[in-house]
């Protein structure tokens, strides 16, 4: 593996009302990785990415992102390195226009004007999106606002981009789309997603959570073949692997004509 970018060590995490979310969770990630985090609803795979950024803190054990462990007094530096999109755009854009949900993060990092224009036609270029700069968000597509979302983060020039059910409520030409456009990136990628076959084209390593802890760390097409995995975390192989339910009959049986 190249150099390791975040290693999560022993995280825990419980919420006020004493749901465990995460127990125990350990892994590294290195630079340049793409890994899946998969797992049944309320496996605990938006918690824990919530902990890469410091968005939540634990309350026993750590995140280290490139050498600093994440905690309040280096929630500024971590934030620069990790970027995270979530699930729902609308939760992300929050501004009049695109030009400004995409400038926001770099006009606080202090940046000067023409940087920060440069930053934001830039960002929406790489999205295909800088058609968009004059638009009002909610005024976009599915798509389009998934495709902003990432430029927004991609503004602040993170290592490390986080995203959280990248391909929720996108039609099949804006997931072909995407998937594209995340293949094209050289950042370290970390994805939660319930759509395996989406993982399955975009990231080698899958680590699968189940009830807030790691149940498999391997190779995507490995942990996808594995039925008694798949059936301990309530999950299904990816649809392309299920084969076809037709050639999956008895042979021998004829069509009444």
């Amino acid at each position: 593996m190249s150099a390791t970018v975040i290693e999560v060590r022993g995280l825990s995490y419980a919420y006020p009302d004493g749901t465990r979310a995460l127990d125990d969770v350990s892994f590294c990630v290195g630079r340049g990785e793409s890994l899946a985090i998969v797992g049944a609803n309320g496996a605990g795979k938006s918690t824990l990415l919530l902990h890469l950024n410091g968005s939540l803190l634990s309350e026993r054990g750590e995140v280290i992102v490139n050498g600093t462990a994440v905690h309040k007094r280096t929630l500024r530096e971590v934030r620069r390195a990790v970027g995270v999109v979530f699930q729902d755009p609308d939760d992300q854009l929050f501004m009049p226009v695109v030009r400004d949900d995409v400038a926001f993060g770099p006009v606080n990092m202090g940046l000067g004007p023409d940087e920060v224009e440069r930053r934001v036609r830039g960002a929406l270029e790489r999205v295909g999106a800088l058609h968009l700069i004059g638009r009002p968000p909610y005024r976009l597509s599915a798509g389009e606002k998934r495709a902003v979302a990432i430029a927004s983060v991609l503004s602040m020039d993170p290592d490390i981009l986080v995203m959280d059910e990248p391909t929720s409520s996108l039609d099949p030409r804006g997931r072909r789309s995407l998937l594209g456009l995340l293949g094209s990136f050289g950042h370290t990628k970390i994805v939660a997603a319930h759509d395996l076959d989406f993982v399955l084209d975009l990231c080698e390593r899958t680590i699968v959570l189940h009830r807030g802890r790691i149940l498999a760390d391997g190779r995507t097409a490995d942990i996808f073949q594995n039925d008694a995995l798949l059936e301990e975390s309530r999950l299904e192989r990816p649809l392309r692997m299920q084969g076809c339910p037709l050639h999956g009959k008895k042979k021998g049986r004829r069509m009444r004509r």
